[in-house]
């Protein structure tokens, strides 16, 4: 990234809802959120960037860039394969280079499940698509762990443990 010109902080942000704003208006045309989308990174320190082949960009991102927002399931069992439909209409199948992964939310203590979109680029489910996934968990026994979680492209992927005090 530092061969290109850097442009600075620029005045974009990505509000908890996946919501893009330009000087503090909304991004209503999804071809322009798709485009910055195509251009997003995220650097080690956690920063957000808009990249091009000469500029780029810092930008705001308020928890992550993306939103989960439709699920697909083929199969069940551990032959179950889930697909998530992202805001900006991508495509991605729950397995080992896109895990599910379930962190609590610091202030709501609710949890939070994110699914790794790529490069460190998060989609965080809603919370209608939560329940979906939840309603298709089921319980799997590991040493003295009873754990609660879905299965996806053949590997397992918990979504919390049905033990007391874990």
């Amino acid at each position: 990234m530092n061969s290109r010109f850097f442009c600075g902080d620029l005045d974009i942000r990505i509000d908890r809802e996946g919501g893009w704003f330009y000087n503090g208006t909304p991004v209503l045309r999804k071809e322009m959120v798709c485009l910055f989308a195509s251009v997003l990174l995220r650097d080690e320190e956690g920063d957000f960037w808009l990249v091009t082949p000469d500029e780029m960009g810092r930008i705001e991102v308020e928890d992550t860039p993306f939103i989960g927002v439709e699920l697909f399931f083929v199969g069940s069992g551990e032959n179950q394969v889930i697909s998530l439909r992202t805001n900006i209409d991508e495509i991605i199948t729950i397995d080992a280079a896109h895990p599910l992964r379930i962190s609590i939310n610091p202030t709501t203590h609710e949890p939070s499940p994110v699914v790794t979109v790529r490069d460190g680029l998060d989609a965080r489910l809603s919370r209608a698509v939560y329940y979906e996934l939840v309603e298709r968990g089921e319980e799997r026994r590991v040493g003295e762990k009873t754990l609660f979680g879905v299965w996806s492209a053949g590997l397992f992927f918990e979504l919390g443990s049905l033990n007391e005090h874990e």
